[in-house]
């Protein structure tokens, strides 16, 4: 199988290369990333859904790998994209030296990780401020971890060091708009959007301020652009730490946006211990560069894994795409 080899869209069949890449920090469970790369007319596109999604949700991460790589995506509206450091649930040395290093005026911390007490929450959050110094912006996200109660007393706890927006707070819709009502800081909704429609039930339900929307899960940058207009919420765009082939959706979509008031999930290159990519997409001064990325054989070569079971995903979520 090469890299030549391509998709057919109307059979809904792929030939492609698969990679797998290391994490530098567990998240969401995982340490190593995989994916399925392709290659039509307009360029690479990246099929990467998590282990757990089956056909169905998988069938979105499948559309966008198909626009990427036969359609292409809409005329940017600018060249470069303010980013976030993203700081996992580590320590406080360990995450000074992720925000000195990320070169990022924004970084978003994870808190609220299993099994990790409250008091290591504000910990990491206090080094991030000494970190990134008091011009710097700092967003915390949750997963959904907490309860209301404890949302509103920790997101009041950590306000301290002046948080720019908490993101997915809590689990569910009514929790969301709960902890909105009882907070001054604004909330965002990540966990919450999974399909087209709901970032709609977002706005509906008053549960945010902002809305987080990822390319592969909402079926590719056109379809991310509809639910964008029609939700009327500010976006951050956002990674699902893909390789710089997926991470390039992103970027197309935050560029096609036509207001961007905040920086945006999309330095997650720096999680990840390699990449496909001879030019990985890495901020530079806090900014990504808007453009395509080309494969690199060799880069690819050295992280390339038996292709077979993720071209089985993608005939599934292509024939669910279909039905």
């Amino acid at each position: 199988m090469t890299a030549e080899e391509r998709l057919d869209p109307e059979r809904g069949s792929a030939e492609g290369r698969a990679f797998a890449i290391g994490l530098r920090n567990r998240f969401r469970g995982i340490t190593v990333r995989e994916g399925l790369l392709v290659r039509g007319p307009a360029g690479w596109g990246e099929f990467s859904p998590f282990a757990e999604y089956g056909p169905r949700e998988s069938s979105r991460w499948w559309t966008a790998c198909l626009e990427a790589a036969h359609q292409g995506w809409p005329e940017p509206l600018r060249e470069r994209i303010p980013v976030n450091v993203t700081v996992p649930a580590v320590g406080p040395e360990r995450a000074t030296e992720i925000v000195a290093s990320g070169g990022c005026a924004t970084a978003k911390v994870k808190v609220a990780e299993k099994g990790r007490d409250r008091r290591e929450d504000v910990d990491r959050v206090e080094a991030v401020r000494a970190a990134i110094g008091p011009g710097g912006r700092i967003r915390v996200d949750a997963n959904g971890a907490w309860d209301v109660d404890t949302a509103v007393r920790m997101i009041r706890e950590l306000d301290r060091f002046d948080l720019e927006y908490v993101e997915q707070p809590s689990a569910t819709l009514e929790e969301l708009g709960e902890v909105r009502r009882r907070v001054d800081v604004p909330v965002a909704a990540d966990e919450s959007i999974r399909r087209a429609e709901d970032p709609l039930r977002v706005r509906a339900a008053e549960a945010a301020d902002i809305v987080v929307l990822k390319v592969q899960p909402l079926g590719g940058v056109r379809a991310a652009l509809r639910v964008a207009e029609a939700c009327g919420l500010p976006v951050v765009v956002s990674s699902a730490v893909e390789s710089s082939v997926g991470l390039a959706a992103g970027v197309a979509l935050a560029a096609a946006l036509p207001e961007l008031p905040y920086a945006c999930g999309l330095a997650t290159m720096q999680m990840l211990t390699a990449d496909v990519a001879a030019e990985p997409l890495t901020p530079v001064d806090g900014y990504l560069p808007v453009r395509r990325v080309e494969v690199d054989e060799r880069s690819l070569e050295a992280v390339e894994i038996d292709a077979a079971p993720w071209l089985a995903r993608a005939a599934a979520a292509a024939e669910a795409a279909n039905a």
